[in-house]
């Protein structure tokens, strides 16, 4: 039987939200990696995981990629994903 289909939903302490799904993928957190570059830039990379601790592991990864790509510094976060039901289709609910 297929597993049933989910919305996954992530809120980041800046306030940011990333919202994940229709999937049916085993993921239970976020992870969000902001690399301050020398030139005053900034990239984003970000992720999910099935667990805490897969999440957890990519900050050592980054550690590495840190040194390897001469960053300034970077900001590494890990946070739970809140299920919830699909979301609102845009325009629906309007009278003709």
């Amino acid at each position: 039987m297929a597993r049933k289909k989910r919305y996954l939903t992530a809120t980041m302490a800046d306030g940011y939200v990333k919202t994940i799904g229709p999937t049916s993928a085993p993921f239970t957190h976020y992870w969000r990696i902001v690399a301050h570059l020398h030139d005053g830039k900034t990239e984003v990379f970000w992720g999910h995981a099935a667990s805490a601790k897969e999440a957890a592991a990519k900050q050592a990864l980054t550690q590495q990629a840190a040194k390897r790509y001469g960053w300034k510094r970077f900001d590494f976060e890990v946070v739970a994903l809140t299920e919830h039901g699909p979301l609102p289709t845009p325009g629906a609910g309007r009278g003709p």
